[in-house]
């Protein structure tokens, strides 16, 4: 039932517009307000899908609580109300985001069909940004362990921001799905997610495939080439194995952070690039910084929010749930009848040392599914869990 706020100094007003609205749709429920602080407390307390607000009011005028208002719930949209010598203000007040406005005394067939297209647009803000709050599939993290649920809150709340995050943990623990998760519920999720793996690009070639390149910049530069930054603009760049970058690509990456600019190899010219950084680690980059492989002005623009991701072994509780979704997803990639774990096999599994963490374990349970019989026993796990 669609809830609409109504803040108005004139008693006389407020009580055609509570009549409008109710006679138009008895399932609107239409709240008063006299005046704009009260208002204000009304919208900072209850959530509306719709505010009617007068710009001339006592106390606190229209404008004003259209910019608190835009602070406290942006996605409310809000109608302001005129009177004849406020066209100009009711004009204003649509660059500072209000949805229309309506003169008075208001005409009835204006009046409904603004109310109907704002309570419309309003339940697709809504919808869309629950769309963005889910995840896709590919990149669900699972568990329900302390560990891993305050890693997902701490997501929910670092996401909508452009607060670089730097992820650390051990090799096969899910960094990367950290960084994925960031990125798919932040602002900035329509952009592009570009991931570079630092440990895999030989050092020669790093500061290119960041930065990008011209034409005669080193002898294999046959042409211009935009690199990784520039490939995410707009989005998200994930740097994966950030300790095994050069540095002198440091360097350049501190530059990107402290400027937004970026320089091609080869080239003095600067270009503007609008990325948040999350990157990754498995190395202690304290002990790197102390043994003069990283940068400790790069560390500390990273590390603004850390993230640091369990060993499989310290969240030995969720391994149930893990074989579960691996099994359901191995079976459907491969078009095998769906199998199952005995409770004997899952015990077994949990007590087994994970030192490649996920990944290894994704790998045994791939293996078992192929090899073992319908029900996974026991014995299966023990035949082929370690080969």
């Amino acid at each position: 039932m669609p809830k609409i706020l109504i803040i108005e100094d004139e008693a006389a007003i407020r009580r055609v517009l509570v009549k409008i609205l109710s006679e138009e749709n008895d399932t609107y429920q239409v709240e008063e307000a006299e005046d704009g602080l009260v208002g204000i407390e009304k919208i900072k307390k209850d959530d509306y899908d719709l505010v009617l607000c007068d710009i001339k009011m006592p106390k606190m005028d229209g404008v004003e609580v259209l910019e608190a208002a835009k602070k406290i719930k942006p996605e409310v949209p809000m109608v302001m109300i005129s009177g004849h010598g406020d066209l100009d203000t009711a004009v204003n007040t649509m660059r500072l985001g209000a949805f229309d406005y309506i003169s008075k005394p208001p005409d009835l067939n204006r009046l409904l069909n603004t109310v109907r297209i704002a309570l419309d647009r309003k339940e697709l803000v809504v919808e869309n940004k629950m769309l963005k709050k889910k995840v896709s599939k590919n990149y669900e993290m699972i568990g329900n362990s302390k560990a891993i649920e305050r890693i997902k809150d701490m997501i929910d709340k670092v996401a909508p921001t452009d607060a670089r995050v730097l992820i650390t943990g051990p090799n096969g623990t899910g960094k990367e799905l950290v960084a994925h998760w960031l990125h798919q519920k932040s602002e900035r999720s329509k952009g592009p997610m570009i991931e570079v793996n630092c440990a895999a690009i030989p050092s020669e070639l790093i500061e290119s495939e960041l930065f990008g390149h011209v034409k005669g910049a080193f002898t294999s530069a046959a042409k211009d080439r935009a690199g990784k930054f520039e490939a995410a603009n707009g989005g998200t760049i994930f740097l994966d194995e950030i300790g095994d970058m050069s540095l002198s690509a440091q360097a350049k990456v501190l530059r990107a952070l402290q400027e937004s600019r970026i320089q091609r190899v080869g080239s003095d010219k600067d270009i503007k690039v609008d990325v948040r950084i999350v990157a990754a680690t498995n190395k202690n980059l304290k002990k790197e910084i102390e043994d003069g492989n990283f940068r400790e002005d790069l560390y500390h623009r990273l590390a603004v929010i850390l993230v640091e991701v369990p060993a499989l072994n310290d969240r030995r509780e969720d391994i149930p749930l893990l074989i579960e979704y691996f099994t359901n997803k191995i079976s459907k990639e491969q078009g095998n009848a769906q199998k199952s774990f005995s409770d004997k096999a899952i015990k077994l599994l949990q007590n087994y040392d994970w030192t490649g963490n996920i990944r290894e374990l994704r790998n045994v349970i791939e293996r078992l599914i192929i090899l073992g019989g319908k029900v996974v026993s026991e014995s299966d796990v023990k035949a082929f869990a370690s080969k």
